[in-house]
């Protein structure tokens, strides 16, 4: 049985090595939970809480816990509190993902075709950077749309042009652009939905968690890392499964079931997804830390007049 003094927020594996994170994003980021009431999650957040305020119910046990914060930590935003949409929490990544790439994929050869499918793309990736922002950095409606907009239409010329580009490249060549194009997105969508933060600055603390202000660069730096992380987590799919379907197409048995070959393909994206959306997730710390040294000198020297040489790091969260 847990006693009342479990520490819940506590991490189950070391968050300072790759495979510690892996382990903690396999288990928040595990799809199956989106196929849970949302009465469930409520109760888990309620065990969360409860044991947090030190009040942990007679005959709960350790294993009840984790699973609770397991839960909690795959459905509600870590900065709020909040119960995250469906679509934008990343363990709906594997089945929205893998949707939306496999058609991405197989769909590459029209206009038309590419054109709906990148925008179908853009508005689940909208909604994920929205869900998964820094909540202490609010965004206004207009700049949502101004983001939407954006990263879309960066989408759309990238794949466009350079479908239109590739007509007479290999066939494999032009397999590839669906990937070139929401890597270019990810690097324009991200940003743009958490513009606040690099306008405003991000919320900084020290290692207790104490706030000590606003900082530009550790809002750019946490956005690039995130940056980082989605095209890493798209990457292995997008650029593996075409040279796989590429070879497999040659078969007569293939040629035979053409109807078929976008379900596969959609199907070996979960595959892909399945290890490389917490894989993706784990390249680099949730609470990600900054030297004090690096940061802008006005909030270094506030700092340092304030603590002297006591603190050296300060502490913010990333994003997903």
């Amino acid at each position: 049985m847990a006693s009342s003094s479990f520490d819940i927020d506590a991490p189950r594996w070391d968050q300072s090595t790759f495979m510690g994170r892996l382990n903690h994003f396999f288990n928040v980021t595990d799809w199956r939970t989106v196929t849970l009431p949302d009465s469930r999650l409520d109760e888990a957040k309620a065990l969360v809480d409860s044991c947090r305020a030190g009040s942990v119910p007679p005959g709960t046990t350790e294993e009840q816990l984790h699973y609770a914060k397991k839960l909690y930590d795959s459905a509600f935003h870590p900065d709020t509190g909040d119960r995250m949409n469906l679509i934008g929490r990343m363990s709906f990544q594997v089945p929205g993902g893998m949707a939306i790439t496999g058609f991405m994929l197989q769909f590459y050869r029209t206009v038309p075709a590419v054109v709906f499918w990148q925008w179908v793309n853009q508005s689940f990736n909208a909604l994920v950077n929205y869900t998964n922002r820094n909540a202490a950095s609010p965004i206004t409606p207009k700049q949502i749309g101004v983001a939407y907009f954006t990263a879309t239409s960066t989408a759309l010329a990238t794949a466009v042009g350079l479908n239109l580009y590739t007509k007479k490249a290999p066939p494999l060549v032009a397999r590839w652009v669906p990937f070139v194009a929401v890597a270019s997105a990810n690097c324009v969508n991200v940003p743009m939905m958490r513009q606040q933060e690099i306008l405003n600055g991000i919320a900084v603390t020290d290692e207790n968690g104490n706030k000590l202000g606003h900082s530009k660069k550790a809002a750019v730096k946490g956005i690039t890392q995130v940056v980082v992380s989605r095209i890493t987590m798209a990457a292995p799919g997008m650029i593996i499964l075409p040279i796989i379907m590429q070879r497999m197409e040659k078969y007569k048995f293939m040629q035979r079931i053409t109807y078929l070959h976008g379900p596969i393909q959609v199907m070996l994206v979960g595959a892909f997804l399945v290890f490389m959306v917490p894989a993706a997730c784990s390249l680099f710390p949730q609470r990600c830390s900054m030297a004090v040294s690096k940061l802008e000198p006005e909030l270094r020297d506030s700092i340092v007049s304030q603590y002297g040489q006591a603190v050296k790091h300060v502490y913010f969260n990333k994003g997903l």
